[in-house]
């Protein structure tokens, strides 16, 4: 990748190429990028990279069906390591079963809540919510009073807590 990106017709390619690990909840590597610091190029690519992997044959397992590997592309999305988007997008394009999120989530958040939460729960100061999200400090902080209102809780600690307890972002992240 280091040689793509030194060529200008192949640069942003290769920029693309090079976040293909990340995850959307930061759990990723390299450079450990979430939300929308990680291009949408790159989520497909990421999604659909882990969709490949699982639908082919490897050493230590046999090859999953479509309809399986869908299914665990959309628990990884539901529990933020992808892009849900993506995850359809994939699932779409390659013809397996995938079905929109039809439940709302916990306690009537919003999308961008759930991202402000799952970014809280990891210890992420505002300032660094923010950065990540490209909002302002301020903004991040407006949605994490709402996101504090709508689950009963006032801390970060409870809303991580809240998090882990309805599935929101894995125990060990």
């Amino acid at each position: 990748l280091c040689i793509a990106s030194r060529c200008p017709a192949l640069a942003s390619t290769a920029r693309i190429a090079g976040m293909h690990h990340e995850r959307q909840d930061g759990s990723g590597y390299h450079r450990q990028a979430a939300g929308s610091a990680i291009p949408v190029a790159a989520r497909v690519l990421a999604a659909a990279d882990v969709y490949q992997a699982m639908t082919q044959d490897r050493p230590y397992r046999a090859a999953w069906r479509g309809e399986q590997a869908a299914a665990e592309l959309q628990r990884m999305g539901t529990a933020g390591q992808l892009d849900p988007e993506a995850v359809r997008a994939v699932c779409a394009a390659a013809g397996a079963a995938s079905s929109p999120r039809t439940t709302a989530w916990p306690a009537g958040l919003s999308d961008r809540e759930v991202e402000v939460l799952r970014l809280v729960a990891n210890g992420l100061s505002n300032r660094a919510i923010g950065a990540t999200l490209h909002i302002s400090p301020r903004t991040a902080e407006h949605h994490i009073q709402n996101m504090y209102s709508k689950i009963g809780f006032s801390t970060r600690a409870a809303a991580a807590l809240f998090a882990m307890q309805h599935g929101l972002i894995r125990p060990d992240a």
